[in-house]
């Protein structure tokens, strides 16, 4: 081999030496780096999977307290039907009473709501028909009123309507179970329903 070629592959070799330490850096600065952004990236992955997961809770959280509501508005709602029927039953069991009791029980209505004890009394047109009158005749016996049954009459379910010229008092089952449930509707609540 003459100088020329010693000295070209010695060029070559030191040539080839200097790509093969450049090339060695720049390897290694690019792991570097990618091991700086491959942290980087895990770190945000970490922290987005944890506010999706804190997220994710706080949903299912309100998710969870929504249906809770909702199941309490259902109840609270049957709960109120069943008061709203126990009403409707104590009416209908009112106006369904025997003859003799339910007169009985008008006359002795009649008695403690007159005030002058000189109204006119009217009845539903079947009330009228079957215990008006002896339910005025017993109150004025028994009470010493001066009660007259009216030739009127008035689409009441049951009980009485005491009209003293242009004053009425609104004596209706109906009315008076109205009257009855917004001052006891607690209390029959609690009765039908004790655990809560």
């Amino acid at each position: 081999m003459n100088g020329i070629d010693k000295i070209t592959q010695r060029i070559s070799a030191d040539a080839q030496a200097e790509i093969d330490r450049v090339l060695a850096d720049a390897n290694a600065e690019a792991a570097k780096i990618a091991a700086k952004y491959k942290s980087q990236s895990d770190t945000e992955a970490a922290d987005l999977a944890a506010k999706n997961q804190k997220a994710a809770a706080e949903r299912e959280e309100r998710l969870a307290g929504t249906a809770q509501m909702e199941a309490r508005k259902a109840t609270l709602a049957a709960k109120q039907e069943m008061v709203e029927k126990a009403y409707a039953l104590a009416l209908e069991k009112l106006c369904a009473m025997p003859a003799e009791k339910y007169m009985d029980v008008l006359a002795g209505l009649l008695a403690e709501a007159c005030s002058s004890g000189k109204e006119e009394v009217i009845f539903s047109p079947k009330d009228q028909k079957k215990v008006g009158k002896a339910a005025v005749e017993k109150a004025n016996k028994d009470g010493g009123k001066k009660l007259t049954l009216s030739k009127e009459t008035r689409p009441i379910k049951g009980g009485f309507i005491l009209r003293d010229g242009n004053v009425e008092v609104n004596c209706a089952f109906d009315t008076l179970v109205r009257l009855q449930k917004a001052e006891t509707a607690g209390a029959v609540a609690k009765k039908l329903f004790p655990e809560g």
